[in-house]
């Protein structure tokens, strides 16, 4: 079955009662014995669709890649779509019609920490496994979920470091704005935490939200040009919003004249798919933080970049097929972690898989570290990169780790 085709159908079937959900041709393949299904949790459509559709696609790679190489257990690993419309309870809705109707074998899925938390009771009450792609805020640590990516400890605060420093500018004041959910709420308490450790008085900062998908930026960017002008030492912007409401706030930011020397910004969710179409010569010098950066230098990631470009001119989607982003990294090597662990369990049944967690490594990661998984929790150990916004709608790299940080899953400053 195809893409199109199995995007086609799950879509179709999240409008319908969950009593004409059931897809017999579908289930009867789950139960046949010689395919292994998927199941993957990102929107096409919504206010997250233009980053998260493209995950979707690369989940349907890294099969694929499997699958040329056998599969798994020697059977054809196959990847059913869906579309949670960026609407978070569809996000539940679609997973438990996964794991109990498509008997999928694993979920990939979900973007921001509200998606996530909403699928994350549908996983514990079924014992599946989510493997979650996205760097997060921490503060949760399910036995049916993996964490591929970073906590705060692993990415914001060695970020914050940097830009804290001499090299990084000695940034003494902060501008907190952020989507009005748990996870800028949870990042930014873990930051003020952490800047009160470092002594720093609360008029050091301020925090403001909107609302998903907001666009209105001018008043909010206003009010960083009066917080910018007080006295304390140079400011910086935290910023946490999601969606399209990233390129609209760098456009207003351009629109007002603001460059990363006046005050930089530290965008926590800002990947390369968010500078497309945009004009980056006048944002040059903003930053961000992620476990992989597309410029980063790694045959690995040469072989990826290269993989990806030709997915997408063969399959014809709807993607640039010059642009990679951290959490596409991210599920690529979910994906392969999920199948190292069927083969060391002899099996895709979810305990025997968990117990084979501890040890697990892939040292194919395009960020060029080898990642790895610990017998303490189901957090992943990976790099960490902080990337400097260059003319090119891309990041240079201005800082790596030196290893892989081991995640701390609840922060002390939280």
């Amino acid at each position: 079955m195809t893409l199109m085709k199995r995007r086609k159908f799950l879509k179709t079937s999240a409008a319908a009662s969950v009593a004409a959900l059931a897809a017999p041709a579908l289930i009867a393949r789950a139960q046949s014995g010689d395919t292994i299904n998927l199941g993957c949790l990102f929107s096409s459509s919504g206010t997250m669709a233009n980053i998260e559709g493209r995950m979707n696609a690369v989940v349907n790679m890294a099969a694929e890649e499997l699958n040329a190489k056998g599969g798994v257990l020697g059977k054809t690993v196959e990847v059913m779509v869906t579309d949670p419309a960026s609407d978070w309870p569809l996000y539940a809705q679609l997973g438990r019609q996964l794991l109990q109707q498509e008997k999928v074998a694993a979920l990939f899925g979900c973007w921001t920490s509200v998606s996530r938390k909403s699928v994350l009771p549908v996983v514990e009450q079924n014992n599946g496994l989510l493997y979650y792609p996205l760097h997060f805020e921490g503060e949760e640590n399910s036995k049916n979920v993996v964490y591929l990516n970073s906590p705060p400890s692993s990415s914001v605060l060695p970020a914050l470091d940097y830009l804290m420093s001499e090299d990084g500018g000695e940034a003494k004041r902060f501008y907190m704005l952020g989507s009005d959910y748990v996870w800028p709420r949870t990042i930014n308490k873990i930051c003020k935490g952490y800047w009160t450790s470092k002594g720093f008085e609360e008029s050091a900062w301020r925090e403001e939200y909107v609302p998903f998908g907001f666009s209105n930026f001018q008043t909010l960017v206003n009010d960083i040009r009066q917080f910018a002008s007080e006295p304390g030492g140079q400011p910086i912007i935290v910023l946490t919003v999601v969606g399209s409401s990233i390129p609209a706030f760098f456009k207003e930011i351009i629109n007002q004249g603001i460059a990363a020397t006046d005050i930089p910004i530290l965008g926590l969710d800002v990947l390369e798919a968010d500078l497309e179409g945009l004009d980056t010569a006048p944002m040059v010098g903003h930053l961000n933080c992620w476990a992989y950066l597309q410029n980063a230098e790694a045959p690995e990631n040469d072989t990826f970049k290269e993989a990806w470009k030709s997915y997408v001119g063969g399959n014809s989607l709807p993607y640039s097929p010059e642009t990679v982003i951290d959490p596409m990294v991210s599920a690529y090597d979910g994906v392969m972690l999920w199948a190292a662990a069927a083969e060391k369990a002899g099996t895709v049944e979810v305990d025997p898989m968990r117990e084979a967690f501890p040890g697990l490594t892939f040292d194919g990661c395009p960020s060029g570290y080898d990642i790895a998984m610990t017998g303490e929790n189901n957090y992943v150990s990976r790099g960490v990169f902080i990337g400097s916004v260059n003319d090119e709608q891309a990041f240079d790299i201005l800082w790596q780790s030196d290893d892989q940080p081991t995640p701390v899953p609840f922060s002390p400053y939280a």
